[in-house]
């Protein structure tokens, strides 16, 4: 933390720790490698194919070009991975959404596809809030989305604001069903 964080701060975490633009970016980035590393998705001599234009998809694609050099990978419309850009919003909401249609074995949702380990979900410990700070931080250009609204998405930003970090608690319980 620099002394810039509590003075022109652009995100708080929920133990009301602040964090300026360039520590914000920093914390993003190191992130991504703590992900990449933990779940180890990406290996030297990848090929990453990402789909898509919006801002979750033009984030991926700028951080992994960021990083292609120090990862040695290269990014191409035909590669031996797929990334895909799901989020904690989005895997706690499929998660809750199966636990509803008691469909409880799913490992779709995983980080990294363990059968042919070709899909990967480089941005999945990141919440969209932050994903699209980071995009806006960076002045990426992005089509802005409609958010589709329905009951489940709507329990869940509820629940979020009256108990924050639910998301995460809901989708690391998840990991945690099947040991990751």
């Amino acid at each position: 933390m620099c002394h810039l964080c509590n003075t022109k701060p652009v995100y708080e975490f929920t133990n009301k720790r602040k964090l300026c633009r360039n520590c914000f970016i920093h914390w993003f980035e190191k992130k991504f490698l703590y992900i990449n590393r933990k779940f180890a998705m990406i290996k030297r001599g990848d090929i990453i194919v990402i789909k898509g234009k919006g801002y979750r998809e033009v984030v991926l694609e700028y951080i992994l070009n960021k990083f292609k050099d120090k990862l040695m990978i290269n990014i191409s419309n035909k590669g031996n991975k797929i990334a895909i850009t799901d989020t904690i919003d989005k895997t706690a909401q499929q998660i809750i959404n199966n636990l509803i249609n008691e469909n409880l074995d799913n490992k779709k949702l995983l980080p990294i596809e363990k059968i042919k380990n070709k899909i990967i979900k480089p941005l999945y410990l990141f919440t969209d809030e932050e994903v699209l700070l980071y995009a806006k931080l960076n002045g990426l250009k992005f089509k802005k989305e409609i958010n589709k609204k329905n009951k489940i998405i709507d329990f869940l930003e509820d629940t979020e604001k009256k108990h924050p970090e639910v998301k995460r608690a809901v989708v690391n319980s998840y990991l945690k069903l099947y040991n990751q």
